[in-house]
């Protein structure tokens, strides 16, 4: 047996690209926190975008002597990506974090708070942590310092407490991502018959506290075993014989329920949840006489209590292998997960009223997509390589309009330059489709910024020749309501408009959404045919479910964008068609599941537009083929 001491150290684990980005984005608020100049700061930042986007394993390329040439990586980032490859460690990073108290770093995270607000308040207050901050609100102190008021203490103290609401909770991507390792280790236990996922990320809520398994298998102590070892388990928080639950090391509780093969039914029915949706499938099946739990169902005596069998006999229990086979024995049609929120759905049901909800293969593209000619990642041909090879028949590429410095917004002078450039590209598609490939054309548009006064920043001249227009309000969110509404409703009026882009502009708990008049908001896109976009960031799933079923409920129609700002973000959409299920939303109510030629004629017959040309439609209808997938 070789003694592993003379072996020497082990070396240490090269960084994951994530592993990577997450430090050069540190650096850069590290920066920014000490006062750098902000190219600097936005320089690590925009290199910790590149890191992360690389299909390339960055740290191994760096052994190997071939470092990749990423967006944004200059000589000097390139040296301490080299230095973090080989020591996994950085010695720049080390100096930062011995100048700058890491604490200060969570102050960043509260809305409103930018690193010169963070710099004044250690620097002026010593304040460094979230707790001396909260504390020196609600003591009044903040009002002493330039700038700041009584209404500024107040917003900080919300998002404290917003801030404090929202850790613990995942955003779905990242959910999806623990799930996904999760499910694909746990399969490989010998026995298992099945892994999936259920609680409130099957039902794809907004954010996911706690994640549900379950799982069918012949072992159920080898499975328990197994799952209470994994590599990233920080604590046991319990484990018996046919469930167990674990905290994962900076990550959430995850809770694993055991269920015998050919009974998943209802064991899915009930851990899917949500309570109050099987609170009413307890209530139906016990009128009908039996008692329903993730067991199965229980038959009940006349005293409501189950009821033994012949001679003695346990109770009939009746088990499902399905969960569509569970909901008939309810005399229910099954309920998609989405809908299981007891908004309806079970009278919906009884009705034969269900929707037929959009599924992802509905659509036929993406009306909302960035590249680096603003604040995208990739360059145009990427993009719509990446999008043709996802199945798409169009694209729109949106990018930031000029006010939107922070962005790079276009001018009229680049905005011309990239039509050309989207032109060249959609003659090179045609052809390629010509000789047998699939269609695709990517169509020119633009992000519009409504400005703060309600004015756009393109001229109509401007805003006519693209094919569609994507306007969005960023700027000026704490004027009044009816100020708010103002803006948002002269921007739906607009005849060169077509699609509002988020439009309660939130970030899931951290960014408060806009206070608008939403009724009035549904009323105008419904009467002008101005469509309402449900955001695919997982950070923004924007319309909120209830409000797009509202929407759609008053006549609107709705487009699932993914506002990818890289390629890999095209994949967003699962997630902006999983909100659109939330709120009951059909394919006949999405722009984009409409072939292309179908989508051109509708902008061009928008009610807004009857009125004014729109001289972008006609290049648009003659080139390229209209054939949509």
């Amino acid at each position: 047996m070789s003694d592993e001491r003379s072996a020497g150290p082990t070396p240490p684990r090269p960084p994951t690209n994530d592993e990577l980005a997450r430090l050069l984005r540190e650096i850069g608020d590290l920066l920014e926190v000490k006062g750098e100049l902000v190219f600097k700061t936005a320089a690590y930042h925009r290199a910790a975008e590149a890191v992360a986007a690389s299909p390339l394993d960055v740290a191994a390329a760096y052994l190997a002597g071939t470092p990749p040439r990423l967006p944004g990586v200059g000589e000097a980032i390139s040296r301490k990506l080299d230095e973090l490859a080989r020591t996994g460690r950085l010695d720049f990073l080390d100096r930062l974090r011995a100048e700058v108290p890491r604490s200060l770093l969570e102050l960043l995270e509260l809305p409103g708070v930018g690193p010169k607000t963070v710099r004044l308040l250690h620097e002026t207050l010593g304040i460094s942590t979230l707790e001396e901050l909260r504390r020196a609100a609600e003591a009044g102190t903040l009002r002493t310092l330039r700038g700041m008021s009584e209404r500024t203490e107040a917003s900080i103290l919300d998002g404290i407490r917003r801030l404090a609401a929202s850790r613990g909770r995942l955003l779905l991507g990242r959910a999806e991502a623990i799930v996904d390792e999760l499910v694909a280790t746990l399969r490989t236990v010998p026995g298992v018959v099945s892994v999936v996922p259920a609680g409130s990320f099957r039902r794809r809520r907004e954010s996911i506290g706690d994640l549900d398994l379950l799982a069918e298998t012949t072992d159920p102590a080898a499975l328990v075993t197994r799952f209470t070892t994994l590599p990233g388990v920080e604590a046991v928080l319990g484990a018996g014989s046919h469930k167990a639950a674990i905290r994962l090391r900076d990550g959430p509780q995850v809770d694993l329920m055991v269920m015998p093969p050919g009974e998943a039914g209802t064991y899915l029915i009930h851990f899917t949840g949500s309570k109050e949706h099987n609170v009413r499938l307890r209530g139906r099946a016990r009128d009908r006489g039996w008692s329903l739990s993730e067991k199965g169902f229980l038959r009940l005596g006349r005293d409501g209590e189950p009821a033994a069998g012949p001679d003695g006999a346990p109770p009939e229990l009746r088990t499902f292998p399905t969960e569509a086979a569970a909901y008939a024995f309810l005399d229910l049609p099954w309920i998609e997960p989405e809908l299981r929120e007891d908004r309806g759905e079970v009278e919906a049901a009884l009705e034969g009223a269900l929707p037929r909800l959009v599924e992802p293969g509905d659509l036929r593209g993406d009306l909302h997509v960035h590249t680096d000619a603003s604040d995208g990642l990739d360059p145009l041909e990427r993009v719509a390589e990446a999008a043709r090879a996802r199945g798409h028949a169009y694209v729109a590429i949106t990018d930031h309009s000029v006010s939107l410095a922070v962005a790079r917004g276009l001018d009229a002078g680049r905005v011309a330059a990239q039509r050309a450039a989207i032109d060249a590209l959609n003659d090179r598609f045609a052809t390629e489709a010509a000789a047998g490939a699939a269609p695709f054309r990517l169509l020119h548009g633009c992000e519009l910024e409504i400005r703060a006064d309600g004015s756009l920043d393109h001229p109509d001249d401007v805003l006519a020749a693209f094919d569609l227009v994507v306007a969005s309000l960023h700027v000026a969110r704490t004027q009044p309501r009816e100020r708010l509404t103002e803006r948002l409703l002269g921007a739906i009026a607009h005849p060169h408009v077509d699609v509002i882009a988020h439009p309660a502009g939130r970030m899931i708990g951290t960014r408060d959404e806009l206070d608008l008049d939403w009724e009035a908001v549904f009323l105008a896109a419904a009467r002008t045919g101005t469509v309402l976009e449900v955001n695919g960031s997982d950070a923004r799933l924007d319309l909120a479910d209830q409000r797009a079923r509202r929407a759609v409920e008053l006549g609107c129609t709705l487009s699932i964008a993914s506002d990818a700002h890289r390629v890999a973000e095209l994949d967003a959409l699962r997630w902006g068609v999983a909100q659109a299920r939330r709120g009951w939303v059909g394919p006949g109510s999405v722009l984009n599941a409409r072939p292309l030629d179908e989508l051109l004629a509708w902008l061009a017959g928008k009610p807004a537009r009857a009125a004014a040309t729109a001289g972008g439609r006609a290049r648009d209808a003659g080139a390229g083929g209209g054939a949509g997938a």
